[in-house]
């Protein structure tokens, strides 16, 4: 009798639970469908409420200019004149690149339009300001 018991227990052992696995699967899948969307805006900005038109989904970049009134190029910090410099290399490459500004509601409007500016003398004439839908 016992040598039945324990060839019982050992052909349970063969068998792979596959729920555990699936769930994980699941589990990892939901945290990485809701920290994408959190990475694309990383930068604490929270724009001005407005209508507008949907956003053109090719070949995007994005200049934010935050609460504190730092300006945010590819998940760095930059001054002006880094600024300028980086975005005429980008201009340079003859690809045709959307660029947004993002700033806080909270930002004057002066500094607003100073980083528009910068902005502007890179070369780029098409500049999309980023709002809130209503």
């Amino acid at each position: 009798m016992a040598r039945k018991k324990r060839r019982s227990q050992l052909n349970a052992i063969d068998e792979i639970n596959m729920t555990p696995l699936i769930d994980l699967t699941f589990l990892l899948l939901i945290i990485f469908m809701i920290t994408t969307p959190l990475m694309e805006n990383a930068v604490d900005v929270s724009p001005p409420e407005m209508d507008a038109e949907d956003l053109p989904e090719e070949n995007n970049r994005t200049v934010n200019l935050d609460k504190d009134g730092n300006i945010v190029f590819e998940k760095q910090m930059m001054n002006k004149s880094s600024l300028l410099s980086k975005l005429k290399m980008i201009h340079g490459t003859n690809q045709k690149v959307n660029l947004f500004v993002r700033a806080d509601g909270d930002r004057p409007y002066r500094q607003v339009m100073n980083l528009m500016k910068t902005v502007k003398s890179a070369g780029f004439k098409n500049v999309f300001l980023v709002t809130r839908a209503e």
